[in-house]
């Protein structure tokens, strides 16, 4: 069995480079959502590959100096595949200066599309998007919509009008690299995650022609339970186990 345990971040990217994974104008999936479930510490090791020109796909770009935030300020990133930044400033000075390329998704779009590339999905129809910029220069069709197939739907839609609906062609998504974050491992790479933390990462672990995982938690092959693996080991090439500083985005408190 391959050892895929590293001691460290920067050990676990060190050789990316020399082998061709990850290049400058490679495409890296990183977990999380905003400053939670972030691989914190392997986006800084890739920060200090020196690698640019990159598409990231992620659900946002992080603040202004944490998770991909420290990519935006190195002007690493050449293209965000997002659905929400507006958390950092560094990124929206780079858009509107015409710096950094972005392509908006619908949130569950840009989940689907990720799920979509990992099991092998090269495009499929959602509704949603039809009608505002997300669909230009898309490919829309008018389709019946799974739930109305059911005869027992059918009956009641004879004397409605048609179930027909619009729906947009998105692609699905994959990357050379994917970096995400779980709560626990095993030396394989079996993957449990904790709440929030499981968003985006078990979809782009599947997503990647190389997968590195961030744990707090590494346990020996065959400690974890199997009904509570959420991502197997077999879609992981690489685990290392670090502290996380787990920053707070937007810190509340009571005035009392």
């Amino acid at each position: 069995m391959a050892n895929k345990v590293t001691k460290a971040a920067a050990d676990a990217i060190a050789d990316l480079k020399d082998r061709g994974i990850i290049y400058d104008g490679c495409t890296v999936m990183v977990g999380g959502f905003g400053l939670c479930g972030i691989p914190e510490q392997l986006i800084i090791a890739l920060r200090d590959t020196g690698v640019k020109e990159l598409t990231c796909i992620s659900n946002n770009a992080g603040v202004d100096d944490w998770g991909l935030g420290l990519l935006l300020q190195t002007r690493q990133i050449k293209k965000m595949i997002s659905s929400y930044v507006g958390e950092n400033a560094t990124f929206e000075k780079q858009f509107l200066d015409g710096d950094l390329e972005v392509e908006f998704n619908p949130q569950g779009t840009l989940a689907e599309r990720i799920r979509a590339g990992g099991a092998g999905i090269p495009s499929f129809f959602t509704a949603t998007g039809v009608g505002t910029l997300v669909a230009e220069g898309k490919e829309t069709r008018a389709l019946t919509p799974p739930k109305y197939l059911a005869k027992s739907n059918r009956d009641k839609l004879a004397e409605a009008q048609s179930p027909e609906r619009e729906f947009v062609l998105e692609t699905g998504l994959y990357a050379d690299l994917a970096l995400v974050k779980a709560y626990k491992a095993d030396e394989f790479g079996n993957l449990v995650f904790r709440k929030t933390a499981r968003n985006f990462n078990p979809m782009m672990a599947t997503a990647a022609a190389f997968t590195i995982a961030e744990v707090d938690e590494l346990v020996p092959t065959g400690e974890l339970d199997p009904d509570q693996i959420h991502t197997p080991g077999g879609f992981v090439d690489r685990v290392v186990q670090t502290e996380s500083e787990k920053r707070i985005e937007q810190r509340t408190i009571s005035e009392s």
